[in-house]
């Protein structure tokens, strides 16, 4: 009777570490993207705040706080936003009760869902298009996001250790060799979705560059040459620079 109630207990402590990492490895990505965006917002209003002042304590820490938005924008925020609505979905669509239970519909509503693995990657996307964003070297930026994608691994492998249940039920259903090659794919695909977010970056600001560039030229066809000189420091492509 003893060994039964032992049992039972070491049942409900297990259920109850596991649901506690699930909490923490799946809110994860909302916590990123919501620390991301109260940065974004505090940049914005930094920027409001300092313009003019002349203040040039008050212009390093922008920089600074300007530098650690760009650096969460490229490193975690576009990757690891783009990596979990894709392969949610991707998962979703072929067995949802690998990755989503049906019976998770009974405590969240379908707007919280869309919410936590849809709506994270159009933001991303509006907030690439409405900000220049200075990404950080190639091989540094790499080093990042390989950090953190073995660390996410290991952090999943060793609640397995602990509870004998995987974080993502879909993981219950392949072999190590799968479990592996999947972990292993995992981090370079987020490797490759850095380098999307690089490229995606720099195609939409050379392109804003090259109209605006295009645009000066035009101007500069139109006016005369004295009242050219008068306003060309209205028309200076190196602002994109």
């Amino acid at each position: 009777m003893a060994l039964n109630g032992w049992k039972v207990s070491r049942k409900v402590y297990l259920q109850a570490e596991l649901s506690k990492h699930i909490s923490v490895l799946k809110n994860l990505v909302q916590v990123i993207q919501a620390v991301f965006f109260g940065i974004c917002v505090l940049t914005d209003l930094s920027s409001l705040l300092t313009r003019g002042s002349g203040n040039q304590e008050q212009e390093r820490q922008l920089k600074k706080l300007i530098s650690l938005r760009d650096w969460m924008l490229a490193v975690l925020a576009f990757p690891v936003g783009v990596f979990v609505v894709a392969v949610f979905w991707i998962i979703y669509a072929y067995d949802r009760e690998m990755i989503y239970p049906k019976l998770l519909d009974n405590f969240i509503p379908g707007w919280l869902n869309h919410g936590m693995h849809t709506t994270v990657l159009p933001f991303i996307l509006i907030e690439m298009r409405t900000s220049h964003h200075q990404y950080p070297s190639r091989s540094s930026g790499l080093t990042a996001i390989c950090t953190f994608s073995v660390g996410y691994i290991l952090w999943v492998c060793w609640v397995h250790h602990v509870t004998g249940m995987w974080v993502y039920p879909f993981l219950e259903h392949i072999g190590p060799g799968a479990r592996i090659i999947f972990f292993g794919s995992t981090t370079i695909l987020m490797n490759f979705l850095y380098l999307l977010g690089e490229v995606l970056n720099n195609y939409i600001w050379d392109t804003q560059r090259s109209k605006y560039c295009l645009r000066e030229h035009k101007t500069r066809e139109l006016l005369p040459t004295r009242v050219y000189a008068e306003t060309e420091g209205k028309f200076h492509c190196s602002l994109f620079f």
